[in-house]
């Protein structure tokens, strides 16, 4: 399991049921401003990524977007709203709301319209940082629609053959539902790592590789402290991940009519009053409008079969799908808890300053 090792002299905390840190965080959202509905759907995402392991995208988020609705940067009040729209497609203006409230309103319109019309577009412009992109993804599988969803970020990430930042993180996931089960899905940045994991093993005394960062004369740096004023992530796969990001970009950002690369804020280091304009894409199809339900079921149920029952290789446990070592972590919370690594309860130590919320649990 993904949790915190720590010598007998400091016992690990206890885990933290998923309720109870779920209560939590919505209490935090509800204290700088969102009102109960949105604080359940902003903090559920945030939750669901701390429960399958995904520390770098959950919780440990809270600070920096609680000090940008406080300071109203993300509008607490925000009321995302349909500027352009057809039959298959919207375009939805954030109204500088938390990213994960923007992604609500637009997956909610995304699913309306691919029920009525089988496949949907909808791009997400004026919004804040969307988190964990695959979060998205799984709530439209789990209601049986596959989904691609796309987001831009302020420059981080060099280009093939850059010397400094090109593209943001742009992450990509994609959610495919399965009959009966957990939804297939993946969720990753077009860098060679999040940033978040480099800010991570940094905090945490730990080295990195050095194909994770560009330094200043865009050489491979293994230094993590360089990032982000002094060195640039690495493009997932060098052209191949730079390319996906371009398209990452242009569903997003372009299509949207939405800000890119250097008009996008940074929620973390930009005054906290300002808005970021970050922006996401939504492509969406109805499996069972375009597939017939036994033969897709049977056919994904055939081909899970064959890719789960591959002959592992030597140090290996087993082949998995996409996202089943997340479900197998998300399970073992939902029966023991999540066993939060200390940097990311030092950060809700931090966010429950921020409102005032005793975070010793």
């Amino acid at each position: 399991m993904r949790g915190m090792s720590m010598s007998s002299d400091h016992p690990a905390p206890s885990p933290i049921p998923i309720a109870m840190l779920s209560a939590w965080v919505e209490q935090a959202f509800v204290r700088a401003g969102l009102s109960a509905t949105d604080a359940g759907h902003a903090a559920e995402p945030l939750v669901l990524s701390d429960s399958m392991g995904v520390y770098t995208h959950g919780t440990k988020l809270l600070p920096g977007y609680l000090r940008k609705l406080v300071a109203r940067g993300y509008k607490p009040d925000a009321r995302p709203r349909i500027v352009r729209q057809g039959p298959g497609f919207a375009v939805l203006d954030g109204d500088a709301s938390l990213g994960q409230i923007g992604c609500r309103h637009a997956v909610d319109v995304a699913l309306e319209k691919a029920r009525n019309v089988g496949v949907a577009y909808v791009g997400l412009r004026n919004t804040g940082h969307i988190g964990a992109a695959g979060v998205q993804a799984v709530r439209a599988a789990r209601e049986g629609f596959f989904a691609l969803v796309v987001g831009n970020d302020r420059p981080s990430v060099a280009a093939a053959g850059s010397r400094g930042a090109v593209l943001g993180s742009n992450p990509l996931a994609w959610g495919a539902p399965v009959p009966g089960g957990d939804p297939i899905f993946l969720d990753i940045a077009t860098a060679a790592v999040a940033g978040g994991k480099v800010y991570a093993a940094v905090a945490r005394g730990e080295p990195i590789p050095s194909t994770w960062l560009i330094d200043e004369r865009g050489l491979p740096t293994a230094d993590g402290s360089l990032y982000p004023q002094h060195a640039s992530l690495a493009p997932m796969a060098g052209h191949k991940g730079y390319g996906i990001g371009v398209l990452a970009e242009w569903l997003s950002g372009i299509l949207a009519g939405g800000a890119v690369t250097t008009q996008v804020g940074s929620w973390l280091f930009d005054p906290p009053g300002d808005p970021t304009f970050h922006n996401a894409g939504f492509i969406v199809f109805d499996v069972s409008a375009i597939a017939d339900p036994d033969a897709y079921g049977e056919s994904l149920a055939r081909f899970a079969a064959e890719v789960r029952g591959a002959a592992a290789a030597d140090g290996s446990d087993r082949v998995r799908l996409p996202g089943d070592l997340e479900w197998e972590q998300y399970r073992h919370s939902l029966a023991a808890g999540i066993a939060l690594p200390a940097d990311v309860r030092a950060k809700l130590a931090e966010a429950g300053e921020i409102v005032d919320l005793d975070a010793s649990w």
